[in-house]
């Protein structure tokens, strides 16, 4: 009897432990070690050494892969924050009604499926009949829009989702829209940690809303935006199912909306490299991992 409760605890836990080895652990040592070999998933496996890492590093499409990466990555991150601050610290300052229903209304982009966002913008970048053009189409007539486009040498309709100028705008945009919610959240939960004595003291002394804003609620935000920067920062790194659905799995014209999540895909799936594509997924690891202690070092500085 007490053998058998001495190792009950472990009894139950133990689903867990075996799901994670199948489908976690194992996966990612399986990976690892693939990406040592030549193998399209048929055939026998054959040794290569560090072949596949130096073909990854070596190779065009990957850099250019990486490139479009973090392109993507500084279009959407820093737009998205800012407006996520702002936002919540209009809804927790109260200076809107109903803030239960913006709180659901800009998180609804973030739990709606990958597939209807990719319909929805693919309706709204559409040549020559989207939504945008034919808004564009109708301010051309104003003088001012229609010299800044003059200016910039851009004609329309402009062609979104073929034109490699304007790819990576498109999918930051996307990206911007459906995850600005999740860190309005994330910012909105922290902005409820800062204790309301302390805005109402600023107010006694005459504090505006704008130096409340940058002098209190900014420098006390502050961990939380380490936090959120971070996780947008890796989730970015990985971008797949909003591109691959708007631009299939090439990346569009010229390739300039192939991220290196799409890239790995398409090199183990589309291609049967299992091999390189592992290796692919490792380097990409270390980039990601450069890049979090980079910002790590850098942000914690300033906290």
């Amino acid at each position: 009897m007490r053998l058998k409760k001495k190792h009950a605890p472990y009894v139950f836990i133990s689903p867990f432990f075996i799901l994670f080895f199948i489908f976690g652990a194992f996966p990612i040592l399986f990976s690892l070690y693939l990406s040592f070999f030549r193998w399209d998933g048929m055939s026998a496996m054959r040794f290569v050494g560090i072949e596949n890492y130096q073909f990854v590093l070596t190779d065009p499409w990957f850099w250019q892969s990486i490139f479009n990466t973090l392109s993507i990555a500084i279009m959407t991150t820093i737009p998205q924050h800012v407006f996520a601050i702002g936002f919540a610290f209009i809804l927790h300052r109260g200076m809107v009604k109903f803030k239960e229903f913006f709180r659901t209304a800009y998180f609804l982009p973030y739990i709606t499926a990958p597939v209807a966002v990719a319909m929805i913008f693919t309706t709204l970048f559409g040549s020559p009949f989207g939504i945008l053009n034919a808004t564009l189409n109708g301010l051309l007539s104003l003088p001012l829009i229609g010299n800044l486009l003059e200016l910039l040498n851009i004609s329309s309709p402009i062609r979104w989702l073929s034109d490699p100028n304007f790819i990576r705008p498109s999918v930051a945009a996307l990206l911007t829209w459906r995850f600005t919610g999740w860190n309005i959240i994330i910012y909105y939960a922290g902005l409820q940690k800062i204790s309301n004595g302390i805005y109402e003291a600023a107010s006694i002394d005459g504090a505006s809303t704008r130096q409340t804003f940058f002098k209190i609620t900014l420098p006390l935000l502050r961990p939380i935006m380490f936090f959120a920067m971070l996780m947008s920062i890796i989730g970015n790194m990985q971008i797949f199912d909003e591109p691959i659905i708007l631009l299939g799995a090439m990346g569009g014209t010229n390739r300039a909306g192939l991220t290196t999540a799409m890239y790995l895909y398409q090199t183990a799936f589309g291609w049967t490299e299992f091999g390189t594509g592992s290796a692919i997924a490792y380097v990409l690891c270390v980039f990601i991992v450069i890049a979090s202690i980079i910002f790590n070092k850098y942000f914690r500085r300033e906290i």
